[in-house]
């Protein structure tokens, strides 16, 4: 008989064959009820015949099994629907009992030992729907992108130089030769702008920068886009906000059930994301308007007054300053000190950067010798920007950050599968 999931079981199913966890394994006197749990959700199977109770008895929960019965609807069942005069069938061993108990409807652990015993600890409901919400944002990335012309590409991880941003990086033997572990693709997707026009990337990148915070991971996992034939950086953001308003669609098309298995709020994103500049938000913030950069405690405000002012959990600040931002970044027409470049703040916290790109070979030059940096090291990278290249720009999106405060998580680490950190190496 072809399996049925949990949540396809119906009143008029008649004989189905569930395959899943057991998942909750209560023993009365005359009745054990048995919840499964497969991919799709959970469904309670009643065993009343005493052989298959006492089968039922040696195989605790966690236990993989095949059930075999009669849908019938019971309005106290999970989904609504229950299965009796089943047979069970184990699919391998007796499972051992696993560290936390997953049947409770919490998970009930500290951050530190769900992440111990994370191949576990993600099977419970809560856990896994952190991740369907990921994958659903990933999804809805890719189908607005496709839908736009774009191109997906996929490029190096491990690279021969390490002066693409500020950030440390992670150094290995490659063959003999210094190599490093990518921190972004935007060298390689700033080429690839030249062949396609329009390019994105899902993949990861790594940062070695000593952060214990959190909000920092030493890898994660990166949404980036770039294209061509832009006019400025506010080409750029209307590009994002499309981007982010597929995914929030994507969520509630293909995760709804984990929203409110974890309780989430998606965010509504405006058909304009409101822009302040840079030198705005110090003022609002009352920093220095010798401040290169925003801090933590500036963007929860800002993010507190956009949704003050706009009734918006996004906000955009542009203009940053040169000194702050990549060799590659465009300067403001009106005013070189800042740049054509923005970070949005997604309720409070830093989500996104992008911005417009030099184009024009001569200014890669300029700007590197300014910065003292030899052109000699970028020889690949400036060959493209020396045949040819269209205005562009891009951003990059931290996808754990984008689940973190989908879900209001306090640590970026409950939205991260396996993080690496300053610590955790393992699992």
């Amino acid at each position: 008989m072809p399996r049925t999931l949990c949540s396809a079981l119906h009143a008029g199913s008649g004989s189905v064959t569930v395959e899943g966890w057991i998942h909750r394994r209560r023993q009365l006197a005359t009745v054990t009820f048995v919840v499964l749990r497969d991919r799709s959700g959970l469904a309670q199977a009643v065993v009343t015949d005493p052989q298959v109770r006492e089968q039922v008895s040696g195989l605790p929960e966690e236990t993989v099994v095949r059930v075999t019965g009669t849908a019938i609807e019971n309005s106290k069942a999970p989904g609504g629907i229950e299965i009796i005069d089943p047979t069970v069938r184990a699919l391998g061993g007796p499972a051992e009992p696993p560290p936390i108990e997953l049947w409770r409807p919490g998970l009930g652990v500290t951050l530190p030992t769900a992440l111990d015993h994370a191949a576990i600890t993600w099977r419970h409901p809560t856990r896994r729907a952190v991740w369907q919400i990921a994958a659903a944002s990933m999804s809805g990335f890719r189908r607005q992108l496709d839908g736009a012309g774009f191109t997906e590409v996929s490029t190096p991880k491990i690279v021969g130089q390490s002066t693409e941003s500020g950030a440390n990086v992670f150094t290995l033997n490659y063959f003999g030769s210094t190599a490093y572990l990518a921190q972004s693709p935007q060298l390689y997707k700033q080429m690839l702008t030249g062949v396609f026009e329009r390019v994105y990337e899902v993949g990861p990148v790594f940062r070695a920068e000593p952060h214990d915070t959190a909000r920092h991971l030493a890898e994660y996992v990166s949404l980036d886009v770039e294209f061509g034939f832009i006019r400025d950086h506010r080409d750029v953001l209307a590009q994002l906000r499309d981007t982010l308003a597929a995914m929030v669609d994507a969520i509630s098309e293909k995760a709804g059930a984990a929203v409110e298995t974890v309780g989430a709020e998606l965010p509504f994103v405006p058909e304009q994301i409101p822009i302040i500049h840079f030198r705005e938000a110090l003022e609002l913030v009352g920093a220095a308007s010798t401040e290169p950069d925003l801090a933590p405690e500036h963007e929860r405000f800002l993010g507190q007054w956009a949704k003050s002012q706009f009734d918006s959990d996004f906000l955009a600040v542009e203009g940053y300053p040169a000194v702050k931002r990549p060799f590659y970044t465009h300067p403001q027409p009106s005013d070189p000190r800042w740049t054509n470049s923005f970070d949005l703040l997604f309720r409070g916290l830093e989500l996104v950067t992008g911005g417009q790109r030099l184009h024009n070979h001569a200014d890669y030059l300029e700007a590197l010798t300014v910065r003292g940096e030899d052109p000699a090291e970028y020889a690949p990278y400036l060959e493209a920007m020396r045949h040819g290249m269209p205005p562009h720009g891009g951003f990059a999106i931290g996808l754990e950050r984008w689940v973190t405060r989908l879900i209001e998580a306090d640590n970026i680490r409950h939205a991260t599968l396996f993080p690496r950190d300053i610590h955790r190496l393992r699992p």
